[in-house]
């Protein structure tokens, strides 16, 4: 018999915990799939963040460690000096990565660390309730935000991409989506990509994956994903925002 499809390998058998339409699964089954597929599985160490992604550690098949909120990139910068050899990347929502944490991304970035960074940007603090992120858009209704967030109260959406495409010290920074086949074929190759510089010793690189939050949006899953290609994508546009091994005419 052929085996046409089966579960990476880079997945552990538990099931997981998202709620029904989120993509952070979809986006789990990218990353170990592409460690899998580049060989890697067997030296990566993953860093899981505080958020709804809390317990990746009992999802991907790998070496894993648990950060306190917003601290993941400073603990990969130090399992990856203690063991250079090693593939290690975060796995970071929006909350974590944008707010409380965007001090140690950046100055992880700033520094060149050869660091691959997974930024979920759902555009809400998920696992906390559904209150107002740095990334929620303008108008976005949230817990926090009922009227919809004011640009004169709340100011505009972070965009991590456009601002760390503009540090030294990144290698390679995509924005991608998983709102469609397409998109998430996207992203699998933006994901292997950054892990084959991080192998290669490139740098710091960081792809951030717009995803779905239908709970705390008060859509269903389909109205989600149309949600995120209709009002997410115009704000934060898809794309290769730097490529320090891109050939210019």
């Amino acid at each position: 018999m052929t085996i046409k499809y089966q579960k990476s390998k880079g997945l552990t058998d538990k099931p997981l915990t998202y709620c029904p339409g989120c993509t952070h699964g979809i986006i789990h089954k990218l990353v170990a799939e592409s460690l899998e597929e580049l060989g890697l599985l067997g030296d990566a160490v993953g860093i899981a963040s505080v958020g709804c992604s809390v317990f990746s550690y009992e999802f991907f098949n790998c070496d894993m460690q648990q950060a306190p909120h917003g601290r993941a990139c400073a603990e990969a910068t130090g399992v990856k000096r203690v063991l250079p050899d090693n593939i290690v990347f975060t796995y970071q929502g929006d909350g974590d990565l944008a707010s409380i944490g965007i001090a140690e991304t950046i100055h992880a970035a700033n520094r060149g660390e050869n660091i691959t960074v997974i930024f979920i940007n759902n555009a809400i603090y998920g696992m906390t309730g559904g209150q107002m992120a740095p990334t929620t858009l303008i108008g976005q209704k949230t817990t926090t935000s009922q009227d919809g967030r004011n640009l004169a109260n709340h100011g505009n959406p972070i965009r991590i991409s456009e601002i760390f495409s503009q540090i030294e010290g990144v290698a390679y920074l995509e924005r991608v989506a998983a709102f469609n086949p397409k998109q998430v074929l996207n992203a699998k190759k933006a994901i292997k990509k950054a892990f084959q510089y991080q192998k290669d010793k490139k740098g710091f690189t960081l792809i951030e994956v717009l995803s779905t939050c239908p709970v705390n949006w008060g859509m269903t899953p389909i109205d989600s994903m149309n949600w995120v290609k209709t009002n997410m994508t115009p704000v934060y546009p898809l794309g290769i925002f730097k490529d320090k091994e891109a050939k210019h005419e």
